[in-house]
């Protein structure tokens, strides 16, 4: 409780919320039943365990050594881009000239935050090609949504809401149907074709089939696999030739940072990870930021409110009357951002461009490293990550999930499995540019050893891992059957 106005806070039923109350009362003895009514009181004690102090701390320290993160080893998910991000960053953003602040109050006491949404917003039109930015998005997948409503919205605005088909590739992340789908837009597959890439003529034909239709497409470039879309050109091209726009989904940015633009490429808007891509630790439940970028076309919808500068004063601005709206309160994750924009200037141009080149290097020496024990879907350079597949060890009883479960007991975090799902028994690998070589001959050598295991002693993978205080939980039965509240006597 505060001194003065006290801050009530009771205790609910299971199947409600909390409620805050702000009242006058006395500290010692808070009339409940005249604030809140004489059913919603509890009168049975929380059946909460007796514990100690020692005991508690214990027990959170006990679980924390249990983590596994970028501070302990490699952590390879493909397509999350878990790469270590600097401390100094989390120092920055726990000043309390940024901590203290808060969304509601005036413009005028927060100019510092509002200028580094603002300058921010143009550093990420320089690396991206574009002309406006909403920071509003709380991740990738939000962001994702943001930029497909967009879309819609240009559409409508010109008289076009027949304009309902999305075009996104069978490699794509998850997200982007289901983004599609829950802005109102109907999904059509395009093929892969033998090389990874789009299938070009297939996009061609389901353009020409639905050319009255067509809203856009989606791209990830390079896409899941690791590979760069060669024809990225011609299939901005033919989209913008049959009246639709294109969305660029960011996650694997990463990887051509400084190189090549996404608006350069044609992109008419981009998401970006910005909680993966340029600092603030991936995973763990957030926070996270999705910015979206949008070319001038598409300007007039972005999410309200917009940081605008006005007389050298900066102000967010809500007169905007083609705006989507909100797509979540106030402007953003401001913390998130504010390690990108300490990121970004850290780096500088020269520093991104190096980080996209030894994210490359990095994923490159790996794949060469391992890929002759290991069937390859694609036998060519990659970009930032490679796929693999476990059909070869599958054949002698270790499917890809052993063979995962297997690099636990070596002391790394596994990649992303099954995924994409155009490759069978796929492992997904993406070690970043902040790994040394010593660590990614550290993931070869494991993953070397782990496939003379499947060939000598498969056993021992099957059964994996052996050092950790939990083996082989029944997942889906976890998923479905979560336990989330202690245990009722």
């Amino acid at each position: 409780m505060l001194f003065g106005k006290e801050e009530l806070v009771f205790d609910l039923p299971e199947n409600e919320a909390p409620i805050r109350l702000m009242a006058e009362c006395d500290v010692e003895k808070p009339d409940f039943k005249a604030y809140y009514g004489e059913d919603r009181v509890r009168h049975l004690p929380l059946n909460l365990p007796n514990l100690s102090e020692p005991q508690v701390a214990r027990h959170y320290t006990n679980m924390s050594a249990r983590n596994f993160g970028n501070d302990n080893g490699p952590y390879l998910l493909g397509s999350c881009t878990m790469k270590y991000n600097p401390k100094l960053h989390e120092k920055l953003a726990s000043l309390a000239g940024f901590t203290s602040t808060h969304p509601y109050q005036a413009d005028e006491t927060v100019q510092g935050n509002l200028q580094l949404y603002y300058e921010l917003e143009k550093q990420l039109c320089d690396v991206c090609g574009m002309d406006a930015f909403t920071f509003q998005p709380a991740a990738g997948a939000h962001g994702e949504l943001t930029g497909i409503m967009l879309i819609k919205a240009y559409h409508e605005d010109h008289g076009h809401p027949e304009r309902n088909i999305m075009l996104i590739p069978d490699s794509a992340h998850g997200t982007n149907p289901a983004s599609a789908v829950m802005a109102g837009f109907k999904v059509v597959e395009v093929a892969s074709a033998e090389n990874g890439q789009v299938d070009i003529e297939d996009m061609r034909s389901k353009i020409e089939k639905h050319r009255d239709q067509l809203a856009g497409l989606m791209l990830t470039n390079p896409n899941t696999l690791g590979i760069f879309e060669e024809q990225v050109d011609a299939m901005t091209t033919m989209v913008h030739d049959a009246g639709g726009l294109i969305y660029y989904d960011g996650a694997n940015i990463n990887a051509i940072l400084m190189q090549v633009r996404p608006g350069d490429m044609g992109f008419d808007v981009v998401h970006l990870n910005v909680h993966k891509s340029f600092s603030t630790p991936h995973g763990g439940g957030g926070p996270g930021a999705g910015p979206v970028g949008v070319k001038e076309c598409l300007v007039p919808y972005l999410p309200k409110p917009r940081v605008l500068k006005k007389d050298d004063k900066y102000a967010l601005e809500y007169n905007l009357p083609k705006s989507i709206g909100k797509v979540r309160a106030f402007t953003g994750s401001f913390l998130v951002c504010l390690k990108t924009y300490c990121y970004i200037l850290g780096n500088g141009a020269e520093g991104l461009k190096n980080a996209s080149e030894g994210a490359v290097a990095n994923a490159n020496y790996i794949f060469r490293r391992i890929k002759d024990r290991f069937k390859v879907p694609h036998d060519n350079p990659v970009m930032h990550e490679f796929v693999i597949s476990g059909d070869w060890q599958k054949e002698k009883g270790c499917s890809t999930m052993d063979m995962a479960k297997r690099m636990i007991d070596y002391g790394m975090h596994p990649p992303t499995v099954y995924f994409p799902l155009i490759v069978h028994e796929a492992m997904m690998f993406e070690p970043t540019e902040t790994e040394t070589k010593e660590n990614l001959d550290l993931v070869a050598d494991t993953m070397l050893k782990i496939a003379d295991e499947v060939e000598n002693n498969p056993e021992v993978v099957q059964s994996a891992p052996h050092n950790t205080p939990v083996g082989r939980p029944d997942e889906v039965k976890a998923a479905r059957e979560p336990i989330l509240k202690y245990p009722e006597k």
